[in-house]
Parts: C-alpha cells; sequence; structure tokens
C-alpha cells in the first residue's frame, strides 16, 4: 500500500469516528428540550446534563493518550466508540435526571478518546504534507455528523418517540466502530510500537532539530512542548472558544422555541448552525493557510460577537436566516487552532498533547452550561445568552501572544507554515 492510500485511508478513518462522536455528542442539544418538557427540568439542571457529557469528555482526554502511547490508538479510539453508543442506547431507558445523568457520563467517558488520538494520527500521518488543511477536513467530518445525526434522531423522536431515537442512534454507533477498526487496521495505523521504534523517533527528532546528542526515552520526555508561550495562549484561546460555544448552543434550542419554533423542529434549525459550521471548519482551515492564521482567527471571532447579538435579539425570520452564517464563524476557529497546535509539539508526543489540549477546552466548556443555567434562571434567556459575545472578545488580545510566538516558529522553519505571518 502506498504512503499516500495509508495517508488517506487514516483520515477516511478520523473523519469517520470524529463523524460518529460528533454526532452523538450534538444530539443532546435537541434532546435537551425534550428531557425538560418529559421531566420538567430547569434551566441550571438542564445546564447540568450538558456540563456531565463535557467533564466526562474531558476526564479521559489525557490517559488517553497517555495509554495510546502503550497499546496504540486503535483499540482505545474503537473502544471509546463503542461506549458511546452503548450510553445512548441506555438513554432510551432513563427515568429522571440522575439515569440521564449517568447515560451522559457514559457516552462523555468514551467520546473523550477520539478527538485527541483521531487528531494524532491524522497530524502524524501528515506530518510532511498539507497537515492542517487534512485536520481542516478531519472537522468537517466531525460536522457532517452533527448535522446528519441531530435531524436523523429529531426525524426518529417526532415519529416513534425519543427513547427510540436514541437507543437506534446508540447500536447504529456500536457497529460504526467495527468499521473504523477494520479501516485502521488495514491501513496499519494506530497498533502497538515497540519500546524501540518510540526511541527511534524520538532520535530523529532530535536530529531533525540539530541536536544529534539528544536522546529521548518513552515515558521520560515530558510533553513534548517546545513553545510554552505559545501553547499556552493557544490552549486559553480554546478553552473560551469553546465554552462559549457550548455554553451558546446549549441554550440556542430554548431561544428558538421562545421565538416560535415547534420543538420537534428544533434539530432542523439546530442543523442550520451546524451545517455552516462544517463549512466553517473546511474552508478556514484553507483560507489559515493562504492569509495567515492571526487574521483569521480574528475575523472570525469578531464575526461570531456581532451575529450572537443579532441572533439573541432578532425576530424568528431573520434569525433563521443568519443562522448558518453563524455556525461558519462560530465553529470556523476551530481547524486554526487544531492544526497550529502540531507547531508547538514534538512529533512523537502529539497524542499526549493534543490530549491536554482537549482536555484544557472541554474542562473549560463543560462549567459553561450550567453557569448559563443558572443565570438564565435568575436573569432571563436573553441576559444569560448576551453574556457570550463578550466572552469572546477576550480573545482578541490573546492573539497578540499567540502571534509572537507564530512568528518564531516562522523563523526556525525552512520552509514557514505561514508565508504571510509578517503583517
Amino acid at each position: 500500500m502506498s504512503e499516500l492510500s495509508k495517508r488517506r485511508k487514516v483520515l477516511s478513518a478520523g473523519g469517520f469516528a470524529h463523524f460518529i462522536n460528533d454526532g452523538f455528542t450534538d444530539t443532546v442539544y435537541i434532546l435537551l428540550p425534550l428531557w425538560a418538557a418529559e421531566f420538567g427540568l430547569s434551566h441550571a439542571q438542564v445546564g447540568l446534563l450538558k456540563t456531565f457529557i463535557s467533564l466526562a469528555m474531558s476526564a479521559f482526554q489525557i490517559p488517553a493518550g497517555f495509554v495510546a502511547e502503550k497499546v496504540g490508538e486503535r483499540p482505545i479510539l474503537v473502544l471509546g466508540t463503542v461506549l458511546v453508543g452503548l450510553g445512548f442506547v441506555l438513554l432510551g431507558f432513563a427515568e429522571g435526571f440522575i439515569m440521564l445523568a449517568v447515560c451522559l457520563c457514559l457516552s462523555g467517558f468514551g467520546a473523550s478518546a477520539q478527538h485527541p488520538l483521531a487528531s494524532a494520527l491524522i497530524s502524524k500521518a501528515y506530518e510532511g504534507g498539507p497537515r492542517r488543511a487534512a485536520l481542516g477536513t478531519y472537522n468537517f467530518g466531525g460536522d457532517l455528523g452533527k448535522i446528519v445525526a441531530p435531524v436523523s434522531v429529531a426525524a426518529v423522536a417526532g415519529a416513534f418517540g425519543w427513547r427510540t431515537g436514541t437507543i437506534a442512534h446508540g447500536i447504529v454507533g456500536m457497529f460504526a466502530a467495527l468499521a473504523i477498526y477494520f479501516v485502521l487496521r488495514r491501513a496499519g495505523a494506530g497498533g502497538r510500537r515497540s519500546a524501540c521504534s518510540a526511541k527511534a523517533e524520538g532520535e530523529a527528532e532530535g536530529k531533525a532539530r540539530g541536536k544529534a546528542g539528544e536522546k529521548k526515552v518513552l515515558g521520560k520526555r515530558g510533553w513534548g512542548i517546545r513553545d510554552r508561550t505559545g501553547f499556552t495562549a493557544l490552549s486559553v484561546i480554546s478553552m473560551i472558544d469553546t465554552s462559549s460555544r457550548t455554553g451558546f448552543l446549549t441554550f440556542l434550542p430554548f431561544l428558538l422555541i421562545g421565538k416560535g419554533v415547534e420543538t420537534e423542529t428544533v434539530g432542523f434549525a439546530l442543523a442550520l448552525v451546524l451545517g455552516g459550521g462544517a463549512a466553517g471548519k473546511l474552508v478556514c482551515g484553507f483560507i489559515a493557510e493562504r492569509v495567515g492564521i492571526m487574521r483569521t482567527v480574528v475575523a472570525t471571532e469578531v464575526g461570531t460577537v456581532v451575529l450572537i447579538v443579532a441572533v439573541i435579539f432578532a425576530p424568528l425570520v431573520p434569525t433563521l436566516i443568519m443562522l448558518p452564517f453563524l455556525g461558519v464563524v462560530l465553529n470556523g476557529t476551530s481547524s486554526v487552532l487544531y492544526g497550529t497546535m502540531g507547531d508547538f509539539v514534538e512529533a512523537d508526543s502529539q497524542a499526549r498533547a493534543f490530549g491536554l489540549f482537549y482536555t484544557l477546552g472541554i474542562g473549560a466548556s463543560a462549567a459553561a452550561p450550567f453557569a448559563y443555567g443558572l443565570l438564565s434562571d435568575q436573569w432571563g434567556l436573553h441576559a444569560a445568552l448576551s453574556v457570550v459575545p463578550v466572552m469572546v472578545l477576550l480573545i482578541l488580545p490573546i492573539c497578540l501572544v499567540l502571534r509572537a510566538s507564530l512568528a518564531n516558529v516562522a523563523v526556525t522553519k525552512t520552509m514557514p507554515l505561514e508565508p504571510n505571518l509578517g503583517r
């Protein structure tokens, strides 16, 4: 099998894993109003359910990276996808808040492995190629899942009830895990690495950086972060961006219902946002390669602020028209951030570094739904959601720190990833 064919198989498997796992986690957004109506939940309780799944997703991010270095990414990724599906099957039998929380924690725990491990597999496969564009394609797969899964589950829920929808969706997810396993196995990716090969990779990395005397032994190399300032700035931006997006999307269905959208059709309205997000993640990754990382990040964040304010206070029809455009800027930043993270980390430490990066982002976003739910119960939904654009504005000054680190990366590379950085 050619190297190009192996790359494509890894990207296909990683993108499909993203499609399946993100489809599960974002289906929760359309289920929350249904659960609130059936079980009489407050907005704080609704937010707490989303917090539970986010906390569970963050809990195993870093351990997944460490375990993958011992047994390989493939078995952990497949097992995690099985657990996500199992959690949704069990949701179909939930009878109250506590059971909902337990099932969501199980699904979140399983989903925690997907982001760092699939990202690491693709990042390593495309280390000598268009890595940022490949990760943009990977993210596009996730956003397709965010469109297809909520709409599909909403359709089944409308016809047969939400319990049938979650059970059917869970069964599909468990079968999808088998497909991921066989594609990665055929590509020879994500299997167990020997200690000798791990050590050889570490030595090769040291020689590539002009440090022939540096020898790395697995388990003793730390996090493998080359630029702590850049990695920290990137992580903080991700934390603010992810938490703001999660908090807003959690209560967007309730905002739309308040504007007159029927509960059963919220899935379609949410698909407008996530469809725009799919386009945004794909396009923004390629745009960043052309016009520069900083310009792309600043443009998407400013657009996010403007459109969130407009969506909160506009009537229903203009709101629906703006939703796809909001999705583009709301999700467009992430592809740029994910592709850039590899610039600050050693090649043989990317699984654990991606695990740390995703843990920080998802961990920060875990508190957001509960916090916005409390604000909504106290001040009202519109006032609570108005806090989101204020938080997004905090990203802009941090971009200055990230810009300096990216400039250093460009200087130290023979062929800079961002030729337009000096602006």
